[in-house]
């Protein structure tokens, strides 16, 4: 009775939020907020040879300034969701910002790759606890009839991110260095912060009085560990046991959230809902087999194309500017028809797309490359919204921390498992050395063989996208 009474009382107090809190003022903070990660992921790739350059490190390493940040992003992700519905999703929403602004503004200033990758780890903490939220709050206030817009526009932020990202990175590189680019990066942070806590007048705690489980907590964070160090440390024999461990830890995370009475994951709700157990797995594939295409992308256009770090990035803005121009349509045909096969036709795009990247070479026209990062794109957006509308539209709002922490982690794990195959294959066939005119040809077999596996991941994904049903007459759980 006592544990119905609060989330009666949660829910309520949620319902009462929507009148107080300003859906205009909201969908501001959102936007704002969701820009500032993207734009820092994309700029990076960017970035990334004079990064190599400057602290002198092999391909391996230079990945990790990537993995890092999106490891500790996805460890921490489903904690801070649970956490978050305990103590309040804006308190959450603005630490997170916050620390994201702190961890910028100190990589400025970072004088080894070592200190560096740290500042990485606390940028993806506070990278995790805004993405955990903030579509959650986005889904409170807004009422059903217009989430799926309003879901749009937010992840449309994410493309301009995406798009500005490149571009303003490979100019700010070559006229004040690297470090540039985060220091631009810092101000977004703050003003997010700081509008958040004057347009966001409610608290949304729909397990407020509920233990923490930590003995899950660290089956989730070591198990996700491992396998991020498995993969990236193929071949051997230590890797593999790495990914054993991996996998025995998350059977466990599994058993302990099954058995605990306030679980940091309701395994239930994967077990029963099959709306939502399948647009979650959609969201992971399509994430593991799209994300590293910017970082592929970016180093295959510099050292193997020659083209300087401004030209690149004004080439790779062609895929992101293709997706924030499509999200807002395809959030709003989300709302009107059926979602998965709008999301389903997307993945089929993404997969096209993989496909041609595949047979890239030295002398592949600028306008080839262009034209199939424009099919990537507007592919990707019709999967996106769609789908997050769908998994926030299959559960009920009690929910709505849970379902906005899933879809977060989707995309993290599964950004995190793109950038571990990237890694995989720079480990297998260029090794922990620089990357030179001398093994050029060998960058370019791993990039063949990371879009021909990130193809064949797209075409599973389709699979699971048809799979998941109907969606806009499914039962909420």
């Amino acid at each position: 009775m006592g544990m119905q009474q609060q989330e009666i009382s949660g829910t309520v107090s949620a319902l009462d939020s929507n009148v107080q809190t300003s859906k205009t003022g909201l969908l501001i903070v959102a936007t704002v907020a969701t820009f500032m990660g993207p734009f820092m992921v994309s700029g990076v790739n960017i970035v990334l040879p004079a990064m190599e350059a400057e602290f002198s490190i092999g391909a391996v390493l230079l990945s990790w300034i990537a993995n890092t940040y999106l490891l500790s992003s996805a460890v921490l992700l489903m904690p801070m969701a649970k956490i978050a519905d305990m103590v309040g999703r804006k308190k959450i929403f603005v630490a997170g910002l916050w620390l994201f602004s702190l961890a910028t503004l100190l990589i400025t200033v970072a004088p080894s790759i070592w200190i560096l990758l740290g500042f990485r780890v606390l940028q993806g903490a506070g990278a995790a606890m805004v993405s955990t939220t903030g579509i959650a709050i986005v889904a409170s206030v807004f009422p059903v009839s217009e989430r799926g817009r309003a879901i749009g526009i937010v992840v449309a932020a994410v493309y301009i991110g995406l798009s500005i990202g490149p571009f303003a990175a490979g100019y700010l590189s070559v006229m004040w260095g690297w470090r540039s680019i985060f220091l631009v990066a810092f101000p977004f942070g703050l003003i997010s912060a700081v509008l958040a806590m004057v347009n966001i007048k409610d608290e949304w705690a729909d397990a407020r009085g509920q233990a923490l489980d930590i003995t899950g907590i660290l089956f989730y964070a070591l198990a996700l560990i491992c396998f991020m160090l498995g993969l990236s440390t193929m071949p051997g024999r230590l890797p593999g046991v790495s990914l054993a461990t991996g996998i025995m830890i998350f059977i466990l995370f599994v058993r302990q959230e099954m058995r605990t009475r306030y679980p940091v994951v309701e395994i239930n709700l994967f077990r029963h809902n099959r709306r939502f157990s399948f647009s979650s797995l959609a969201a992971l594939i399509n994430y593991a087999a799209t994300f590293a295409i910017a970082f592929y992308m970016s180093l295959y256009l510099q050292y193997i194309k020659g083209i300087p770090p401004q030209n690149a990035g004004l080439i790779l803005v062609t895929q992101p500017v293709m997706m924030a121009l499509f999200s807002p349509l395809a959030g709003r045909l989300s709302d009107r028809f059926e979602a998965s096969y709008i999301a389903s036709t997307g993945m089929a795009l993404c997969a096209a797309g993989l496909f041609c990247l595949a047979f890239l070479h030295q002398a592949t026209p600028v306008a080839i490359i262009v034209a199939i990062l424009v099919v990537v794109g507007i592919g990707f957006a019709l999967f996106s919204s769609p789908n997050m509308n769908a998994i926030m539209g299959s559960v009920t709002q009690r929910h709505y921390g849970l379902a906005s922490g899933t879809v977060a982690t989707m995309r993290l794990v599964g950004q995190m498992s793109s950038m571990a195959i990237a890694t995989m294959f720079f480990a297998i066939f260029i090794g922990n050395v620089g990357i030179t005119p001398a093994n050029q040809d060998r960058l370019l077999i791993s990039t063949h063989a990371g879009f021909a596996t990130f193809c064949a991941l797209c075409t599973i994904g389709i699979f699971f996208s048809l799979s998941r049903g109907k969606t806009r007459a499914a039962e909420k759980i």
